[in-house]
């Protein structure tokens, strides 16, 4: 568990003598079935290995805590081109001689702008967001009572109640 953010999902934990492991849920619990002496492999990827050892006077069941350190590996940035080199890109632009006014001024109305801001349907990204709240607020709501407002009463007393108020008006 990574103590400045909480427990870490997901982590693989593995006995390489048994060859078998298991991964912890999403607050980092697990249950795997060990031997005193037995070396146990902690790892998840963005954070260093850590191994353990079970103790030999090891009670039957046995409750670890692990902090797990993050390992941040930097790579080196990557540029990718359709050109061979710089200077073939470079000439290839200059070369272009493009007009100066390529961009149509009434493609920038402001009010049509809106307009197309709001008709355009979703894209993928937006998709998948729309979507995973949808479930997460399907699983929040799983265990809560559902209610019909057509079957409670108060709210036909209210609604008989605006009748009659409306009828004397």
């Amino acid at each position: 568990m990574d103590t400045t953010s909480g427990p870490v999902p997901f982590v693989n934990v593995y006995v390489p003598a048994a060859g078998r492991g298991v991964r912890t849920n999403e607050v980092g619990f697990f249950s795997l079935p060990v031997l005193a002496g037995d070396s146990v492999v902690i790892s998840s990827v963005g954070y260093q290995r850590q191994y353990v050892v079970i103790p030999l006077d090891a009670p039957e069941y046995l409750t670890i805590f692990v902090s797990m350190v993050e390992d941040v590996t930097y790579l080196r940035a990557v540029e990718v081109l359709s050109y061979p080199t710089e200077e073939v890109f470079k000439e290839a632009v200059l070369a272009l001689n493009l007009p100066p006014e390529q961009i149509d001024k009434k493609n920038l109305n402001a009010e049509l702008l809106a307009l197309m801001l709001k008709t355009t349907p979703m894209d993928g990204p937006l998709n998948q967001r729309y979507s995973l709240n949808q479930w997460a607020a399907s699983q929040s709501d799983k265990f809560m009572p559902v209610t019909n407002p057509f079957l409670n009463p108060f709210n036909w007393a209210k609604f008989f109640k605006s009748l009659k108020q409306d009828k004397k008006n």
